[in-house]
């Protein structure tokens, strides 16, 4: 199959581009820089650059492949995020996921792409209220904190333009592993190490996590199996806050995080930060499960913050 990744030098799509390549697809990766084009070509593919929030750049790399399948996992993400101005931090991301998104899949159905699949997210996207761990039936967070309302509102809307188009939006959960913060080297592993996260007020937000390699697998269960619809792609562990961060700081050698009263983390994570670790809810993969024919590797982070945050 011809198969386009919009995003084909990001965490997931530079990880797909070899296994498909292997696989014996044609496939043809974006993005936006000569660099990332490069690896894309390492990995086997065709590397194009491709501006994710151009429709003319979108428009025109999309045609040119003609895929059979389209995979959307643009982002335009580094660096620290600011919790108190989330909005501000993932504002071109949010651009990819409204104008990019409809632009991606108007430009698939001119090319008579058959497939589509869109990434998402799930995690403090939930409602913060009811069962702590909620299914694709539930829905996204009718209150969300303000810092993070357009966040979610492209979200959603790359759920739904993904879903009316006939194609599958995949949630991952927050990831974990080789290249990510939450892994060797990466922003957030070293400030646990450093203790610089603790466990703020109660601790009791749910948390759903997901290896880096779970998040490709199930991409590419998705580019052949499922029917169009969400899917939640996250172990089989939800766990709050104050029961997963002391067993990560433990798996890296650090000291037990303290514990920090939400008024005074406020101050330095605002209300999206304390709503994250307090409040959030997880997320079910049984969905995935039975859908995609899909399992993840990892199956809880304990073992994931084990043996999965390295490269082996």
């Amino acid at each position: 199959m011809r198969i386009f990744i919009a995003g084909g030098s990001g965490a997931v799509g530079s990880r797909l581009v070899p296994l498909l390549v292997a696989a014996g697809h044609e496939v043809t990766g974006t993005s936006r820089s000569e660099a990332g084009a490069a690896r894309i070509a390492a990995g086997g593919g065709r590397g194009v650059i491709m501006e994710g929030t151009d429709p003319a750049s979108i428009r025109r790399a999309v045609l040119e492949a003609r895929p059979d399948v389209l995979v959307h996992q643009l982002t335009a993400l580094s660096g620290s995020f600011d919790f108190k101005r989330f909005d501000e931090t993932f504002a071109v991301t949010n651009r990819m996921r409204t104008l990019g998104t409809d632009v991606l899949i108007a430009a698939a159905q001119e090319a008579g792409t058959g497939r589509i699949v869109v990434q998402s997210y799930t995690g403090w996207t939930n409602e913060h209220a009811g069962a702590a761990v909620k299914t694709e039936a539930d829905p996204l967070d009718p209150n969300p904190v303000p810092a993070a309302r357009t966040t979610l509102a492209a979200i959603a809307h790359a759920e739904r333009a993904a879903v009316a188009a006939g194609g599958l939006a995949l949630r991952f959960g927050s990831f974990y592993g080789p290249g990510q913060s939450l892994g060797e080297g990466g922003e957030m592993l070293e400030s646990v190490r450093k203790g610089r996260v603790p466990i703020v007020g109660s601790g009791a937000g749910v948390w759903s996590f997901c290896h880096i390699d779970d998040a490709v697998a199930a991409t590419v269960a998705a580019i052949t199996r499922g029917d169009a619809g969400v899917y939640n792609i996250v172990d089989d562990e939800p766990a709050p806050v104050v029961e997963w961060l002391p067993v990560l700081a433990n798996s890296v050698g650090a000291k037990r995080p303290m514990r920090v009263p939400a008024w005074i983390a406020r101050l330095l994570i605002g209300d999206f930060g304390v709503a994250w670790m307090t409040t959030a809810r997880g997320s079910s993969n049984a969905k995935a499960k039975a859908g995609l024919g899909w399992r993840p590797e990892y199956a809880s982070w304990r073992e994931g913050f084990r043996t999965g945050l390295t490269t082996h």
